[in-house]
């Protein structure tokens, strides 16, 4: 075995953490973190998402989220909208979908040039290893 297991997991967290430097880099123009561009993408993608939804998708807790899109929500990039009981929803701003799209063409560029060196067809295998390596999701 040419790699073992421990040796992927490493390289898999050290291409996390060059992309999350350089994203963060790429979006700070912006005035946006990566959390916030991530929730930008995750409303586009979702509409209506909820509070409980928004963290899940973006890796925060439920209490850390809420305080981010209460942030978001004074800077005008997201609207926060009463839900069923006691559920808040989200949606995009005009300027939250503009930063969202500015964003992406960012995003787009570093992660261009992070998988520039391998050809389509290693791309397709690489997305295909880390889906089987990711299996189903356990909490679904």
């Amino acid at each position: 075995m040419k790699y073992r297991p421990g040796d992927l997991g490493l390289a898999v967290k050290r291409l996390q953490y060059r992309h999350h430097r350089a994203l963060s880099g790429a979006l700070a123009p912006l005035g946006l973190s990566l959390v916030q561009w991530d929730t930008l993408r995750h409303l586009h993608r979702q509409p209506d998402a909820s509070l409980h939804d928004l963290a899940v998708l973006t890796f925060q807790t439920d209490q850390s989220f809420g305080s981010l899109a209460v942030r978001m929500a004074d800077r005008g990039l997201i609207e926060r909208v009463p839900g069923p009981g006691r559920a808040v929803k989200h949606k995009l701003t005009d300027e939250g979908e503009r930063l969202r799209a500015e964003g992406q063409e960012a995003v787009d560029a570093v992660l261009e040039s992070s998988f520039q060196h391998l050809s389509p067809e290693q791309l397709d295998a690489l997305g295909d290893l880390l889906n089987v390596a990711l299996g189903p999701d356990p909490t679904a």
